[in-house]
């Protein structure tokens, strides 16, 4: 079927709208989203359909709607009523109700259907294909002419197509068509042929076909028609799908033998200015089912892209080929495994990558193949894609068979980004968040806020896509030794819609390295899942190289103990479904390490770390792994045309934790447990392929002692793959390392906290839910804790004291804040300004002004005070000299994230 595309579809657009208009007003303009993308994927409320919509195309303002359907109804909350719609509507464009124009399509026996809908080049005329008899009562026979203006059937126009037309195409005097029929008004020609503009007389074109014809479009130099369908010959010549025959004889300019699948056919074909692109559906194994593009010079290939999942339309417009289909796997270009289907997508027109655009439909009715047909239509200088099919849910919601989506007006915010943040060193936080999810923009901007602050300490700006969604990260390099701070994230796409905050994450800044992790670091680990994460599906890296994990059918977080002492917690799998994959495809070099830390005392085996082709499901190809055999053994094995593998002579199932590292180079295969070189093997090489690497689950089929299970049961933690190999004595130290006394936090809300008034002598404040410091006249605050004792063996390192400014304007101050002991006895209920406890010297810390804005504020005691205290209570004021009074939550206020805290920070001596 023929559509308007390119630069002229604007222009073209511009006519005067037809008809009365029902129901919903126009869109407001709004920023752009990411280039070269031209739509939002925000859906615009339509009328729809009850059938299936097969055709669409446009003219001046109004969007024509061809199909298997006998009514339309507004969209949901739309105002009016269900109206007769017999396989054909007129629409407007900018608000997708119905027009006045309206036209019944009819048959006298079987199921009338309206299957090409296309304009002729001045837009006076549409022409409509199908199955039917008659339009509006006039007798026609599968094609029809209408008058544009006047919503009319042209009677002089009268060809007689004896079975269904599939498509049509149309210049200033003649109009191709393409589908099931053998005989146009009573001459033979199968499946192809072309009739006079004015009056459906039959041309002399002739490019017979052997299989039904589905596709016709006019090269833009009217030379040509390139045909599309199921045929296997033109004109007797071997060309499967794909043809093009001169316009005025039908004669064949090009064939293409050998070019398509045998088993996939042309669902569509589309032109611009340089190319015409192919929408290729399969049956079987083997198939082709994605999108060709070809240039109009020598109607050779420019790219394939064979994504599996039956494109059915393709649109060229700016640049961007849109498409209609159900992909669910596109692993052959390099992008995403089998598995969900994606129903429309967009590239460029000069490449196979995808661009940020998806939104999406469901299967729907009839043969569940979901949209079918795409076309731009414009009003008031506005561009609107309009879709149509047998879907029926649009991004989730309920909408039938047609949508649209606008080039301005978006509005859709990114989804809320995964952060998380880890502290590793004295002076450092790494904060990394999943990438959010945007359906028309790649590219986002994100926002790190600290503590509650109103402005965001850092920006970063990263691309993701609906199938690639990386880890990020910013490093606050300003974080104190000692300190606890909490980290949020935001994510703004390009018309400036922004998500909510991301859940907080805190962390307190260590006074000495964490030995174990900062020698992973530094041995040069690129990928380092340490399992602390809170909340499904985000596993974090604490690497630079930012290779996020996704937890498969929810693994058990933060198990405890973990394998590193008093360090970080692991992750448990049941054995049956639950796994993590990587979230960034790659391939894998000659020279590499993998390391993990395993428990259990399964009797049943499984994969602890692998690397394969898949994401989610079981691999194809799969290898550079370890398994544990149902005796507890423990294989590391590659294939090179046939499984190698080193095998351990004791079993490791003793519930117990376990590190193991396998590495790969020139010298060879090895394997460490416990520290202990367990096995050698002199192979250097392993099957070279793009895949994920894989933790907890993946295909074990053909390796030597395949366990019952394929699946891990047990927990796993310090997951990380290295692009060298470690040597014995860098395995040795890292399992010397995980055993090494670790710092430890607590941390502590206040037990009780008030403040005195110098305005108001008598009042007591205990329950307030505010705390007040100033100079003159006088507020004090005062805290309580209940410190604990040093953990065994341990010392405090540090202490630090957190507080957070309240939401009242002006809660901030511009003076010192001084931290003092207090010297007397007090309790939450009973204090007053009268009866205040006293107060001593030195400071043990200070907060050197706070500003304005609800925030958390942090600031480091004199450690040495502080541990002379352990095991008791301890109290402490808030005390400053100046005029500008500051406003803090206490631990009763309802907003009690933050609260007056302690923190406290144990180490070894």
């Amino acid at each position: 079927m023929r559509r308007s595309r390119g630069p002229a579809v604007a222009l073209a657009l511009s006519l005067a709208g037809t008809g009365a208009l029902v129901g919903l007003g126009p869109v407001p303009q709004a920023a752009a989203v990411t280039p070269p993308v031209a739509f939002t994927a925000d859906a615009l409320p339509t009328w729809q359909p009850n059938g299936i919509v097969w055709a669409l195309a446009e003219a001046g303002g109004t969007v024509f709607v061809g199909g298997t359907f006998s009514a339309v109804r507004p969209p949901a909350g739309g105002a009016g009523g269900e109206r007769s719609a017999v396989n054909f509507a007129a629409l407007d464009a900018a608000t997708g109700a119905p027009t006045s124009c309206t036209l019944s399509f009819t048959v006298g026996s079987g199921t009338a259907t309206v299957r090409a809908l296309t304009l002729s080049p001045d837009k006076k005329t549409l022409y409509a294909g199908g199955y039917f008899g008659a339009v509006n009562g006039t007798p026609v026979s599968s094609m029809a002419a209408i008058d544009v203006a006047t919503c009319t059937v042209k009677p002089s126009f009268r060809p007689a197509f004896a079975a269904t037309v599939r498509a049509i195409a149309a210049t200033g005097d003649t109009v191709y068509a393409g589908g099931d029929f053998l005989t146009v008004s009573g001459q033979a020609r199968r499946r192809f042929a072309a009739v006079a503009a004015a009056d459906g007389a039959l041309r002399p074109f002739t490019a017979d076909a052997d299989e039904p014809g589905r596709a016709v479009e006019v090269t833009p130099d009217g030379r040509n028609v390139l045909l599309g369908g199921d045929f296997f010959t033109v004109n007797g010549t071997n060309t499967h799908a794909l043809a093009v025959v001169d316009s005025a004889t039908g004669a064949l300019t090009k064939g293409y033998p050998g070019f398509i699948e045998t088993n996939s056919v042309v669902k569509d074909i589309a032109t611009d200015a340089t190319g015409f692109y192919t929408a290729n559906e399969g049956t079987g194994g083997g198939v082709f089912d994605g999108r060709i593009a070809l240039d109009l010079s020598d109607f050779d290939q420019r790219w394939r892209d064979t994504c599996l999942g039956a494109t059915q339309a393709v649109l060229p417009y700016q640049n961007v080929l849109y498409s209609a289909s159900h992909a669910h796997d596109c692993s052959s270009v390099g992008e995403y495994p089998d598995g969900r289907r994606h129903h429309l997508l967009a590239q460029p027109t000069t490449s196979v990558g995808k661009l940020g655009w998806a939104p999406d439909t469901n299967d729907g009715v009839g043969e569940g193949i979901g949209p079918r047909v795409m076309t731009v239509g414009a009003k008031n200088g506005t561009p609107y894609l309009w879709v149509g099919g047998e879907f029926t849910t649009v991004n989730g919601a309920a909408q039938q068979s047609l949508t649209r989506f606008s080039s301005t007006g978006d509005t859709g915010a990114p989804t809320v980004p995964l952060a998380s943040a880890a502290s590793m060193k004295p002076g450092e936080v790494r904060v990394r968040w999943r990438t959010s999810l945007d359906l028309d923009d790649s590219a986002l901007t994100y926002r790190i806020y600290r503590n509650g602050a109103a402005a965001p300490i850092g920006t970063v700006t990263a691309d993701s896509l609906f199938f690639k969604r990386p880890q990020t990260s910013w490093t606050d390099t300003t974080a104190q030794p000692g300190q606890s701070y909490t980290y949020r994230v935001t994510a703004t796409d390009a018309a400036g819609n922004t998500s909510a905050l991301s859940a907080p994450a805190s962390v307190t800044v260590p006074t000495s390295p964490e030995a174990y992790a900062n020698q992973v670091r530094a041995d040069g680990a690129q990928l380092y899942w340490r399992y602390d994460d809170t909340v499904l599906p985000y596993v974090a890296d604490s690497s630079d190289g930012d290779q996020a994990g996704v937890d498969e059918n929810g693994p058990a977080l933060r198990q405890s103990p973990g394998a590193v002492a008093g360090a970080s917690t692991a992750i448990g799998f049941n054995g049956t479904d639950a796994h993590v994959y990587g979230d960034r495809r790659q391939t894998v070099g000659a020279t590499y390490s993998i390391e993990t830390w395993f428990k259990t005392n399964t009797t049943r085996g499984g994969k602890l770390i692998g690397f394969g082709s898949q994401q989610i499901n079981g691999s194809g190809q799969y290898d550079k792994h370890v398994y544990m055999t149902d005796d507890g053994r423990l294989v590391y094995g590659v294939y090179t045309g046939a499984t190698r593998t080193v095998t351990t002579a004791a079993a490791f199932n003793d519930d117990k934790w376990h590190h193991v590292v396998a590495t790969q180079g020139p010298g060879g295969m090895t394997l460490y447990v416990d520290g202990v070189q367990r096995g050698t093997l002199n192979v250097t090489t392993h099957e070279n392929y793009t895949g994920y690497w894989r933790v907890g689950f993946d295909g074990l089929g053909g390796w030597p002692n395949r366990p019952t299970s394929e699946h891990w049961a047990g927990q796993l933690d310090e997951t990380a793959v290295y692009p060298t190999v470690l040597s014995a004595a860098q395995v040795q130290n890292h399992y010397a390392l995980a055993s090494a006394p670790a710092d430890s936090t607590v941390q502590i809300t206040a037990a009780e906290d008030t403040y005195a008034n110098a305005g108001a002598p008598d009042a007591n404040y205990g329950t307030s839910g505010s705390l007040a410091v100033r100079g003159t006249s006088l507020y004090t605050s005062y805290l309580r804790f209940a410190l604990p004792a040093a953990p065994a063996g341990k010392v405090l390192k540090s202490a630090t004291l957190s507080v957070k400014t309240s939401t009242m304007a002006g809660a901030g101050t511009t003076d010192t804040v001084s931290v003092v002991p207090v010297t007397g006895a007090w309790t939450e209920a009973g204090t007053t300004y009268a009866n205040r406890p006293g107060t001593g010297a030195p400071a043990l810390g200070a907060f050197p002004g706070i500003p304005d804005g609800s925030a958390v504020h942090t600031a480091g005691l004199n450690t040495a005070a502080v541990a002379g205290a352990l095991g008791g209570s301890y109290s402490l004021a808030l005390t400053s000299a100046g005029t500008d009074a500051l406003w803090l939550w206490s631990s009763e206020a309802a907003a009690a994230e933050a609260t007056p805290r302690l923190t406290l920070t144990f180490g070894a001596p």
